[in-house]
């Protein structure tokens, strides 16, 4: 079994920093993408960005170059630095994982989610 667990959310006002952490733990073998979703109230979950195990990243639009995705990959944890929060990215952001745990197939995982509240 893999768990992910994801710290870091909280109340900021707008144009200000968060830093959401996510740890991985369990019977993981490799982690193979790390990737961070959010979804708002009413709205659908849409991812926010990836990172491979290489680091190679990648970001939707509406970052705009204010977040950054990072990962520890001895610690197995994966990072979402955001700056200049708007109030429309208040959600709640989710950390997914694609593992290979041992003695089973590549699964996906998927964190309990954690609540970034951005005020104006």
């Amino acid at each position: 079994q893999v768990q992910l667990v994801e710290s870091g959310g909280g109340l900021v006002h707008a144009g200000g920093s968060l830093r959401l952490s996510c740890a991985a733990s369990g019977n993981i073998f490799v982690i193979n993408d790390m990737r961070w979703y959010r979804q708002a109230p009413g709205k659908q979950r849409e991812l926010v960005a990836a990172i491979t195990s290489g680091g190679a990243t990648n970001y939707a639009d509406f970052v705009e170059g204010r977040f950054t995705i990072s990962r520890d990959n001895t610690k197995n944890t994966v990072y979402l630095q955001m700056n200049s929060l708007k109030p429309e990215d208040a959600a709640v952001y989710y950390c997914n994982a694609n593992v290979q745990a041992f003695f089973t197939t590549i699964l996906d995982y998927w964190g309990q989610g954690t609540q970034v509240t951005v005020s104006s």
